[in-house]
């Protein structure tokens, strides 16, 4: 994808550099839901909160709150993870 942009001229390689270590805030979120503010505050140990999506669904993968990727939780080491298993194609 990169070396597509520095090929098409969209993208400076001169300029790419600086570009690389810019900090971005990545989330991977398994599922939503709405909650009223009575709710959340009778939520305790235990609690159980019912989100918006199956069991061993797809997680989304957003960059800077921006949709990029789905994938699957899974294990890696003591940690959770994502192994994406589909990219979203920005439309146009």
């Amino acid at each position: 994808m990169i070396n597509d942009l520095i090929k098409s001229g969209a993208v400076d390689a001169s300029n790419l550099e600086v570009l690389m270590n810019v900090p971005l805030h990545v989330r991977a979120e398994l599922g939503k839901c709405r909650m009223s503010v009575a709710e959340v505050l009778k939520l305790g140990t235990g609690s159980i909160i019912e989100l918006d999506r199956l069991a061993g669904g797809p997680v989304d993968l957003l960059v800077n709150d921006k949709l990029v990727a789905r994938g699957e939780v899974i294990a890696v080491d003591e940690n959770f993870g994502v192994r994406v298993t589909e990219l979203i194609q920005k439309p146009g």
